[in-house]
């Protein structure tokens, strides 16, 4: 078996539930798979539910449908094309989601001993194999740590700038609120990136992200709330936002480059 945790380390992180799929979202998943079958045909090594679809915790018509496809090859120009073409449809014929979002992994890189700790983790921890070979079972539980909470949100900079880049130039206040509550839920989850370099909790919902962060930086935990509340129903200006985003995201770098002052 893989190797997943320091044996320094005895307690794991906690594995998804097993639970049945919410009857509201069955039909969609089932349209899903078959719309992927059709355009990735035997480039689709395996899918995954992830979020709360696959935590059984979903609202219809308020939450995502979030899948993880892992393929044979990386997608050539066209295929990709013919997939985000599958996607929008699949997104148009199902208002009980909000939105269908797919990450794409390739076959090589999730073996890869260099991405255990992203994709190993992912697999193992944040998702429910629906399609094909589980690639999850490859690996033993991970213990909490600060290198696993790193390789999942490591590119937190990059994509929250990218937020604030889309959010100051959205036209349209669905659009808005969309990009908020999708930056506001990565800067929470990212937060998990300052924590001890091994041991303590391993959050599961945006409220333990915050708890948890707010535990060890009191003095943030006002403006983590902030963040929450953005997640869930958004409601600050786009200016509003992008400034207190901005100013969370420096405040990370910092701390990160100098963890004694924690």
């Amino acid at each position: 078996m893989t190797r997943a945790s320091d044996s320094s380390c005895t307690t794991t992180i906690d594995l998804l539930p097993s639970r049945p799929l919410q009857p509201a979202f069955v039909a969609l998943v089932e349209d899903a798979l078959a719309s992927l079958q059709q355009a990735l045909g035997p480039l689709l090594h395996s899918v995954y539910l992830y979020g709360s679809v696959a935590r059984a915790q979903a609202r219809p018509g308020v939450s995502d449908l979030d899948l993880t496809l892992v393929l044979t090859r990386p997608l050539a120009a066209d295929e990709a094309a013919l997939l985000e073409q599958q996607r929008l449809a699949l997104q148009a014929r199902h208002p009980e989601v909000s939105k269908v979002d797919f990450d794409i992994g390739v076959l090589a890189d999730i073996r890869n001993p260099a991405h255990w700790y992203s994709w190993g983790y992912w697999l193992k921890h944040e998702c429910r194999c629906i399609h094909g070979a589980d690639l999850g079972l490859q690996f033993a539980a991970f213990a909490p740590s600060a290198a696993v909470a790193r390789a999942v949100n490591g590119d937190y900079v990059q994509v929250l700038q990218g937020y604030i880049a889309s959010i100051a130039a959205a036209q349209e206040l669905a659009t808005l609120r969309r990009l908020q509550k999708e930056a506001a839920r990565k800067l929470v989850r990212a937060t998990n990136v300052l924590r001890p370099a091994e041991g303590g909790g391993w959050p599961r919902s945006l409220e333990d992200y915050v708890r948890y962060f707010s535990e060890r930086f009191p003095h943030m935990a006002e403006r983590a709330a902030f963040f929450l509340r953005q997640a869930e129903a958004p409601t600050a200006s786009a200016e509003d936002f992008n400034a207190q985003l901005e100013a969370f995201i420096a405040w990370m770098q910092g701390q990160a480059q100098a963890p004694a002052s924690a």
